[in-house]
């Protein structure tokens, strides 16, 4: 046997003692290895996951909180709604035109008049006096122009029989045209004071409802209105108010003469009246940049006082492809206005939008969403994009029908 064969025999008997050695070793011994390796693995590993567990908990707990709406399909019509006070179609104040005491008023707060009732009578006795004068100077003027006029006849004869030199008679002519002057001045302070004597009367101007009374019996008034003198009346007329508006400048180019809308006030929550614009200013405002516009409500059940504040409702039609969200969802940043839309996995992505008409509390979306899609309320520049978040229960934002008066 050369020395190559007895080393391939060694190596055979020395394969099969392993084998068996290996064999032997496979029962209790291997299990018991590898139950301690099991034991080793559980004591090191398990801790270690479970407080990065906790850690990765932790860290997803301080994950801000934020509320969510849903962009919304428009109904039929949505609503602008803007403040604005109702006020008498006319409202005055009525002053004394003459000097005088009062001699009695008629009419008290919330009495309604018709135009041309007499609501006070004043009494004057400076100007009964002058008049007095003034006619006696009208009836001695009155003297005067026709002797001048005779004696102006008898010249006219006497320069025809060329007794007299026409020099002499333009000298009567113009003493006689004098006294008819002097006439005319007399008879128009006449009619001054008349017409002041027939300010004793204090009646209404138009048909309304007496707001104020400033008099008394006996209270002296004077003439005039220039700011020391008290009104004697406030009248107003209620069967129709006006309302002024100011529409925003997003929302003027809707706003027409003839259009309609609704008012309410809170002190009739079950009601709501018809009014309809009647004029606009036809310009905006150039720092608040609006449009005024007055509306007129018909008040014939005199419900509505003037003064009260009321809500002014406007429907528009929408467009069909345009979305309603809140205004407090949108952001507006210098590249343009923008929205935080929660994905599935509540992570936080900013979205450019195009934005339609501003009506309020609401702004129409022309483009960059769909509807449906939850939306950050009040987003704030510490969430940015990407960042995860978590999320509370949704806001209601659904758009409300326009009020049916």
């Amino acid at each position: 046997m050369t020395a190559t064969e007895q080393d391939k025999t060694f190596k055979a008997k020395l394969g099969s003692s392993t084998k068996k050695n290996w064999r032997g070793l496979n029962g209790p011994v291997l299990f018991g290895t590898f139950g301690v390796l099991l034991a080793l693995f559980a004591v090191e590993f398990v801790p270690r996951w479970r407080v990065n567990a906790a850690l990765t908990n932790s860290i997803r707990d301080q994950r801000p909180t934020v509320s969510v709406i849903s962009s919304q399909r428009p109904a039929d019509n949505a609503n602008l709604v803007l403040p604005g006070s109702t006020q008498a179609i006319q409202e005055t104040e009525i002053y004394a035109r003459t000097n005088g005491y009062v001699r009695k008023w008629n009419v008290d707060i919330g009495r309604k008049v018709e135009a041309g009732q007499l609501l006070a009578g004043v009494e004057t006795p400076e100007v009964d006096q002058e008049l007095n004068q003034a006619r006696a100077n009208v009836a001695q003027a009155t003297a005067n122009a026709d002797l001048a006029r005779a004696t102006l006849t008898r010249w006219q004869q006497l320069v025809d029989q060329k007794v007299v030199s026409p020099q002499e008679f333009d000298e009567k002519k113009s003493a006689a045209d004098a006294r008819a002057a002097d006439l005319q001045v007399a008879k128009a302070n006449v009619k001054r004071l008349e017409e002041l004597q027939g300010f004793e009367k204090i009646v209404a101007p138009f048909t309304g409802i007496v707001t104020a009374r400033h008099i008394e019996n006996g209270n002296l008034v004077s003439a005039g209105s220039n700011g020391q003198t008290a009104p004697l009346f406030r009248l107003a007329q209620t069967d129709t108010l006006r309302i002024y508006v100011t529409v925003p400048q997003t929302q003027s180019r809707s706003i027409a003469p003839g259009q309609s809308a609704t008012v309410s006030v809170r002190e009739i929550p079950d009601k709501t009246f018809a009014a309809k614009v009647v004029r606009t200013a036809g310009a905006l405002d150039p720092t608040s940049h609006t449009l005024l516009t007055e509306l007129q409500v018909p008040n014939n059940d005199g419900q509505l006082f003037p003064g009260m504040y009321a809500e002014v409702k406007f429907a528009f039609r929408h467009d069909d492809h345009t979305l309603l969200v809140p205004r407090n969802a949108v952001m507006i940043r210098s590249n343009g206005p923008k929205v935080l839309v929660v994905d599935a996995k509540q992570a936080i992505h900013s979205r450019a939008v195009k934005l339609g008409r501003d009506l309020g509390d609401k702004v129409e979306i022309v483009s960059g969403l769909a509807p449906r899609e939850p939306l950050v309320a009040n987003p704030t520049d510490a969430l940015r994009d990407g960042a995860e978040v978590k999320v509370q229960a949704k806001a209601s934002n659904q758009p409300t029908a326009p009020t049916k008066g």
